[in-house]
C-alpha cells in the first residue's frame, strides 16, 4: 500500500488525493497498470512529469471500457495525446464506437493527433477576431470580456494549445489598447457579467425572424408567410421561456437554464416567460410552483408574464384533432410495455382510417377508455430511432388548475413545441438530451402549418461530489441521510440559499462556465470561489470563537470594560463599524494555544505571545489551569499594549461577554467525484455517502455585534469563514451554516 501511493504521489496526484484513489480497487488497479506500462516499456522510462501523470489520471479516471486501457495509456505515452481536450475526444470517440475495431486513421482524426497549429495560425485567427470587435475594444478597453476573444480565436483551431492563444490575445490587445490606466484597473461594474453568458454556441444563435437561416430547420412554403405574421406580432422582440415541470425544486441546472433563458433575452432587449409544463396532475403540487417562481426571483429574475401549458389545453386538443384530420396521428391500444425498449413492433392500428381515430380520440376525452387502454400517436420517427411518439394519454387525475374538465393530457413532445409557438418564442433554448426530439419539434409545427421556433440546444451543467436526481435525493431524505430539499449539502437552489450563496454568486459562476455544446462537469471549489468573491464584498465582519478556550487577563481590573471599534469591512472602513466589549475574561480558539512549541507555530505558547485583532494588545501565558483530565481549561494571561511591546508574530481573533450560538459545518455529502458511477462506486450512491459531511458544534460563542441579524444574514467570522443565519434560528439561540471556507482547500490534484 506504501508502496503504491508513493507511485501515485510520484506522477504528481496530492497524497490527499492518492490515498482517495487507492480506496477505489478498480481506479487503483487500473492507473497502477497505466503507470508500469509507461515506466516498465520502452516508451517513457522510469520517471514520468506531472502533466503526463495528470492525463493518466484523468484517463483511468474517466474511462469506461477498461479494454482500452492500454491503447490510450500508449497514446499518452507517446505523445499523441497532450491534452485534456484531446483526451475528453478520445473518450468520446471509443464511447460512441463500443464494439466496434478502431480504426486508427479516423480516432486520431477525430482527437487531433498529429495537428499542428503554427504561431502563424494562430497570429492570423486572433487579428481576424481583434478586428471583428475592435470598435468595442476601443470603447470598453480592458472591461471587455477578453474570454469572448479566446473563444472565437479558437473555434477555428480546435486544437490549438490555449496558452498560446492567450498570449497571443494578450500581445495584440495590448498593442491595440496600450497600458492599463487606473480606470481600466477598477472593477468591473456590476450587471455586465450578463453579456458573458453569450460565449460560444450563443454566437450562432439566428435573428429574430431569420429562422431559416439556421441549420437543419425545415422550410415549407409556408414558412415565410408564417415568420411575417410573427414578427408582425412580436416587432422583431427576442422572445425566449423557462420551461420547468412543477414536479420538484430546482438545483444548479436548472440556475444555468434560467441564466441562460432570461439572460439571453434581457441582453437582447427581449422578454421572457416563466412556463410551467404542467401535464401530468400526477407529480404536481402546489409548493413545487411556488418554489420555482421564488427560485427564479430570488435569482434576480422577472419573468415578463408567468404561463402554464394547461393555459392552452383546448388549443392543444384542437389542434390534435386536426392532426388526425391531416392524416397525421392515430389512436393506439398498444399497452406501454409494448411500447417500451429500443424496437418496440409497429403499431398495427397506425393506417386505421381517420373518421375512426377522431370518433376514438372523442372518446378518449369523454374517459369511455381506461388508464393506458389507448393513447394517441404522432406518425414520426425521431431521431434515436423512436418511433410514432405518443401525443395524448389518459390519467383520471384532477388536475390543480383544470380540475375535472380533462382527463386526457399532452406528453412533452406533443405539448412543447406548440406552447412555444402559441407564446411565439424566437428561441427555445434546451439541454442536450433533447437534441433527439429536435426533428419532432419542426415535423409537428410544420405538419399543422403553424409558426415554428428555432430549437438550440446546450450542454447541461453538473458538479461532482453529488446528486441532483428528484427520485435520488427523495431517497437521501427517507434514508436520513439529508433532512430535506434544502439541507446545505445538497446543490438545490433552496439548500444554497439555506447554506449562504449569495444569487449574484450563482450567476456569475453560470456565466463562467458560458454556454457550450458539450456537457459541463464542474468541481464544486469553481462555485465557491465565485462565492468568495461575492461574499469578500458583501459579508461584513465579525468575531467568533468555535472550540471557546477561556482567557483571563489578570492585570486588568475586575470591572473593566473597553469598547472597540470592529471595521465591517477592514479594506474599506468608510463602509461602517461595529462595537464589540473587550474585559478582563475573554474566549480564544482552542487552536490558538499550544502548551509546547512547535516550529512555525506562531500563535499563543508559554514563550510566545500572540496579539489580539482589533483589542491593541499583546497577551503573555502566565498560567494553564487544567481540569482533572488534564485538559487545559483556562489560561491566565497579563496584556500590553501593542505600541509599548514587541511585535508578535500573529494577532488571534477572540470573542467577549458573547452571545451562545450553534454552528453547522458543511463538507462534501459524497466521499467520490461521480458517486452514481458504477465502476467508481459499485454498491451505488447510497452506499458513497460521507457520514462525515455535517459536523455541528453547539456551544460555539460569537460577538454581540450579530444579535440582530436575520435569516440568510451573512457574515465573514473572521479566520474562521463566511457564514450564514439559519431559519432554525430562535431568539434564545442563533444558529450559523459555514456557507464557504474563506480560503479553498489546498490539495486538489
Amino acid at each position: 500500500m506504501a508502496e503504491t501511493l508513493t507511485l501515485f504521489t510520484s506522477i504528481g496526484l496530492s497524497e490527499q488525493k492518492a490515498k482517495e484513489t487507492l480506496k477505489n480497487e478498480s481506479l487503483s488497479s487500473a492507473l497502477r497498470g497505466a503507470i508500469s506500462q509507461l515506466q516498465l516499456g520502452t516508451i517513457m522510462g522510469p520517471n514520468l512529469d506531472k502533466a503526463t501523470g495528470t492525463l493518466l489520471y484523468s484517463m483511468t479516471s474517466r474511462l469506461k471500457d477498461v479494454r482500452h486501457l492500454t491503447f490510450l495509456t500508449e497514446y499518452i505515452g507517446h505523445r499523441k495525446i497532450t491534452t485534456d481536450l484531446q483526451l475528453s475526444a478520445a473518450l468520446e470517440f471509443l464511447k460512441n464506437h463500443p464494439n466496434d475495431l478502431i480504426v486508427q486513421p479516423e480516432f486520431d482524426a477525430a482527437c487531433g493527433v498529429g495537428v499542428v497549429v503554427t504561431p502563424e495560425q494562430i497570429e492570423e485567427s486572433v487579428e481576424a477576431v481583434v478586428k471583428k470587435y475592435e470598435n468595442q475594444l476601443l470603447k470598453e478597453r480592458y472591461h471587455f470580456n477578453m474570454g469572448l476573444l479566446m473563444g472565437e480565436a479558437r473555434a477555428g483551431l480546435k486544437w490549438a494549445d490555449g496558452k498560446s492563444i492567450k498570449n497571443e490575445v494578450d500581445m495584440q490587445v495590448l498593442h491595440l489598447l496600450g497600458s492599463k490606466t487606473e480606470a481600466d484597473l477598477e472593477k468591473k461594474p456590476k450587471g455586465k457579467s450578463l453579456m458573458e453568458q453569450l460565449r460560444g454556441e450563443a454566437l450562432k444563435f439566428h435573428k429574430a425572424g431569420e429562422n431559416y437561416k439556421t441549420e437543419g430547420y425545415v422550410v415549407t412554403p409556408n414558412t415565410m408567410d408564417l415568420l411575417n405574421k410573427h414578427l408582425e406580432i412580436t416587432g422583431g422582440q427576442v422572445r425566449t421561456r423557462f420551461p420547468p415541470e412543477p414536479n420538484g425544486i430546482l438545483h444548479i441546472g436548472h440556475a444555468k437554464a434560467i441564466n441562460f433563458n432570461f439572460g439571453y433575452a434581457k441582453a437582447n432587449d427581449g422578454i421572457c416567460f416563466l412556463r410551467y409544463d404542467d401535464t401530468n396532475p400526477e407529480k404536481e403540487e402546489e409548493k413545487y410552483f411556488t418554489g420555482i417562481r421564488d427560485m427564479v426571483e430570488w435569482l434576480g429574475y422577472k419573468p415578463y408574464k408567468v404561463t402554464y401549458a394547461s393555459d392552452n389545453f383546448q388549443e392543444l386538443y384542437d389542434l390534435a384533432v386536426e392532426l388526425i384530420r391531416r392524416g397525421h396521428a392515430y389512436v393506439c391500444h398498444q399497452r406501454v410495455e409494448e411500447l417500451k425498449g429500443h424496437n418496440p413492433p409497429p403499431s398495427p392500428w397506425r393506417d386505421r382510417p381517420v373518421e375512426e381515430s377522431l370518433i376514438l380520440f372523442e372518446r378518449m376525452r369523454k374517459g369511455m377508455f381506461s388508464e393506458a387502454e389507448v393513447t394517441l400517436r404522432m406518425k414520426m420517427v425521431m431521431e434515436d430511432g423512436k418511433q410514432d411518439p405518443v401525443a395524448y394519454r389518459i390519467k383520471y387525475t384532477p388536475h390543480h388548475r383544470t380540475g375535472d374538465t380533462w382527463c386526457i393530457y399532452p406528453t412533452y413532445d406533443y405539448t412543447h413545441c406548440l406552447c412555444d409557438s402559441i407564446e411565439n418564442i424566437t428561441h427555445s433554448l434546451c439541454t442536450k438530451e433533447f437534441q433527439a426530439r429536435r426533428s419532432s419539434y419542426y415535423w409537428l409545427c410544420n405538419a399543422l402549418d403553424v409558426y415554428c421556433p428555432v430549437q438550440w440546444e446546450y450542454g447541461r451543467l453538473n458538479l461532482t461530489y453529488t446528486v441532483v436526481s428528484k427520485r435520488k435525493i427523495i431517497k437521501l431524505v427517507e434514508m436520513g441521510a439529508v433532512r430535506d430539499w434544502d439541507d446545505p449539502r445538497l446543490f438545490t437552489l433552496t439548500a444554497l440559499r439555506r447554506r449562504g450563496f449569495p444569487p449574484e454568486a450563482i450567476n456569475n459562476f453560470c456565466a463562467r462556465v458560458g454556454v457550450t455544446v458539450a456537457q459541463t462537469t464542474i468541481e464544486p471549489h469553481l462555485l465557491e470561489a465565485c462565492v468568495r468573491d461575492v461574499l469578500n464584498d458583501t459579508a461584513p465582519r465579525a468575531m467568533a470563537v468555535l472550540e471557546p478556550l477561556k482567557v483571563t487577563i489578570t492585570n486588568l481590573p475586575q470591572d473593566a470594560q473597553i469598547q472597540v471599534q470592529v471595521p465591517d469591512f477592514p479594506a474599506n472602513e468608510e463602509r461602517g463599524s461595529h462595537k464589540v466589549p473587550f474585559t478582563r475574561t475573554i474566549y480564544i480558539e482552542r487552536s490558538d494555544f499550544r502548551e509546547v512549541m512547535e516550529k512555525g507555530y506562531k500563535r499563543l505558547t508559554p514563550d510566545q505571545p500572540v496579539g489580539l485583532r482589533h483589542a491593541g494588545y499583546v497577551i503573555s501565558l502566565q498560567k494553564s489551569i487544567k481540569d482533572n483530565s488534564g485538559k487545559v481549561v483556562e489560561l491566565e494571561v497579563t496584556c500590553t499594549k501593542t505600541d509599548s511591546a514587541e511585535k508578535p508574530k500573529a494577532f488571534i481573533h477572540w470573542v467577549s461577554q458573547p452571545l451562545k450560538c450553534e454552528v453547522r459545518l458543511y463538507e462534501n455529502l459524497f466521499k467520490h467525484s461521480y458517486p452514481e458511477d458504477s465502476q467508481v462506486v459499485p454498491e451505488g450512491f447510497l452506499s458513497d455517502i460521507n457520514h462525515d459531511s455535517l459536523q455541528v458544534i453547539e456551544n460555539a460563542l460569537v460577538d454581540y455585534s450579530v444579535s440582530g441579524a436575520k435569516v440568510f444574514d451573512k457574515f465573514q467570522f473572521e479566520r474562521v469563514g463566511y457564514f450564514s443565519l439559519d431559519p432554525d434560528s430562535t431568539k434564545e439561540k442563533l444558529v450559523f451554516n459555514r456557507t464557504v471556507t474563506l480560503k479553498e482547500d489546498p490539495g486538489k490534484i
